[in-house]
């Protein structure tokens, strides 16, 4: 019995075994997440023409661009554009939704709408998670396109940890 024990804890398997355990308290300690929450990971996302000016020969132009704080689920924003029908109207963070497919308003983007619009705004949980899902997008309005002229997709780009 007792060579049957130490072979269960023999080389192979203990550090093995001791590095998982290891991370498993981290994650339940929270010791893990809580170094993960400090990443700052840059948001990008192109505008593209919509609804009714997709078809009407667009001349939409500009991007999202900004950073996301996974710990204090803060993201900051510059929206930048040009080729819009007129003023920009109406701003907002849509989703949760799939490129291509509509959503509801998850945070207003205040005014001024001069390109560029700069801000940050702070997520819920379920907003930062849809967020980093690639279910977050912007939604620029004009008063000849109140349902939305321009629409950027937002994508989280990677962290690189060094090691």
């Amino acid at each position: 019995m007792r060579n049957a024990t130490r072979h269960a804890g023999s080389a192979f398997a203990g550090p093995r075994l001791a590095a998982g355990l290891l991370a498993a308290a981290l994650l339940a300690s929270g010791a893990w997440a809580g170094a993960a929450r400090a990443d700052t990971l840059p948001v990008r996302g192109h505008f593209m023409a919509e609804g009714k000016a997709a078809g009407a020969g667009s001349h939409v132009k500009g991007h999202v661009s900004g950073s996301f704080d996974t710990g204090s689920d803060v993201l900051s924003y510059t929206v930048t554009y040009s080729g819009l029908s007129g003023p920009v109207v109406a701003a907002h963070f849509h989703g949760p939704a799939a490129p291509g497919v509509s959503a509801g308003v998850l945070q207003p983007i205040p005014a001024p709408y001069d390109s560029p619009i700069k801000g940050e705004v702070t997520l819920t949980a379920d907003q930062a998670a849809d967020l980093t899902k690639g279910l977050v997008y912007v939604n620029l309005h004009t008063a000849a396109n109140p349902m939305g002229e321009a629409r950027a997709q937002l994508h989280l780009g990677r962290h690189h940890h060094h090691g």
